[in-house]
């Protein structure tokens, strides 16, 4: 029996947050708006923007004054997270009425195996992404777009490849003639640096890269540059995942901008402080310890460093992380007012399971590093009873070394 191709949807919520706005307010269905932040907490960048925003030029990232600039008549609501999810886990029943295998990709993009779908419901491909879009647009109120493809790549391309509200179908027929002659930044994943290393040589269209020996494309940009040949050629094999089964996580991370610039050594310590602490919650909460911690500082001027470190055991532990995280910010930035930070990013991967890390003999502890281990279990102890009592009284019970300060934007 021959093996049935795949064929891959994936969904595209259009203008998303701004589309449940205007669920709620259809008043500003006639005018240009954006969603942002609030400006008074430095926060103030337009997450998104509805039609008439966007054909006046504004764009998402764009800062208020920016967007203000583009388009003087704009009006900004704030964003309500809360109200997106009730809406994207609204459009996600109706596409689980197709499928089980529905992978969310972000609030406002899914992917779905519709492998078997079309013959199931008498419908071409085409005509069953139409029949999703049409009921998303009818039951919800906001549009979509859907990519069709054979894989995850392509059908992400193809609902990106025509919007608003728009099917696109990519086949093993035809993506050569669609997606061959779009510039190699249009691809899935490649980067900015491996964009301008194949330029160099000459290599400016998806279908550039594609013509090209894999082993010279692996030589020159590394493994990523081996997946970006296969996605260029159409050969991602990448599965769909079952609704509600949980990727693997690969990495904790916080960021926060602040409501201030931070210049002294104290108010980035508070910082990193808060950070580090949801951290450690959340590896803690998965069971899950790391054993790389990483900054990233960004100034007012949006230059940004990052820097990284390996221990020599895993960790989720609050008080490492946040000792790490500051070492490196002092070893790396020239504290003070002639060097302020108006971000801050902490992150931790190369993780393991908690388990495993405890059934590890570490060449440390071998080497005389029994007094730190010592250290860290009591540390431990001490952590765990803080989390404990946060999920009994609630995550603000008690606070573990740091202090309020409502004028960088930190409250206990």
């Amino acid at each position: 029996m021959e093996k049935k191709s795949r064929l891959i949807f994936h969904c595209d919520c259009n203008n998303f947050f701004a589309s449940c706005e205007i669920l709620e307010r259809p008043e500003l269905r006639d005018v240009p708006m954006a969603v942002a932040g609030d400006p008074e907490n430095r926060l103030g960048v337009v997450v998104a923007k509805n039609e008439l925003a966007k054909k006046s030029g504004v764009k998402t990232t764009d800062t208020v004054w920016q967007a203000k600039k583009k388009c003087p008549g704009i009006v900004f609501v704030p964003p309500r997270h809360h109200y997106y999810k009730e809406v994207s886990d609204r459009v996600n029943a109706i596409y689980r009425d197709y499928t089980d295998f529905v992978e969310p990709a972000s609030i406002d993009e899914s992917y779905l195996d519709m492998t078997g779908a079309p013959e199931f419901y008498h419908l071409s491909p085409r005509e069953l992404a139409d029949t999703v879009r049409e009921r998303v647009r009818r039951e919800i109120g906001i549009t979509i777009s859907v990519g069709v493809s054979f894989n995850k790549v392509f059908a992400k391309m193809g609902s990106d490849y025509k919007k608003p509200d728009a099917t696109t179908v990519i086949t093993e027929d035809n993506f050569k003639e669609i997606l061959w002659p779009l510039p190699v930044s249009d691809l899935l994943f490649a980067g900015k640096a491996s964009v301008e290393a194949l330029a160099k040589k000459g290599i400016h269209t998806i279908g550039d890269l594609a013509a090209q020996p894999k082993a010279w494309i692996q030589a020159m940009l590394g493994k990523g540059g081996e997946t970006l040949w296969q996605y260029a050629n159409g050969l991602d094999t990448e599965r769909v995942r079952q609704w509600g089964d949980t990727p693997e996580i690969k990495s904790v991370s916080r960021g926060m901008t602040f409501k201030r610039d931070l210049v002294t050594k104290d108010e980035i310590m508070t910082g990193i402080s808060v950070l580090a602490d949801e951290i450690a919650a959340s590896l803690r909460r998965h069971r899950l310890k790391g054993s790389v911690i990483s900054v990233q500082i960004k100034s007012p001027e949006l230059r940004v460093i990052s820097r990284q470190t390996s221990l020599n055991h895993a960790t989720y532990l609050q008080h490492e992380i946040q000792k790490v995280a500051m070492d490196l910010i002092e070893a790396n930035w020239p504290i003070g007012e002639n060097a302020p930070i108006r971000a801050l990013t902490v992150g931790v991967t190369k993780l393991i399971s908690a388990e495993e890390e405890a059934e590890q003999i570490s060449l440390f502890d071998l080497m005389g590093g029994d007094e730190q281990k010592k250290k860290r279990e009591k540390q431990d102890k001490l952590e765990a009873a803080v989390y404990a009592l946060r999920q009994k009284k609630g995550g603000d019970a008690i606070t573990l070394g740091f202090q309020r300060n409502d004028d960088i934007g930190i409250h206990e």
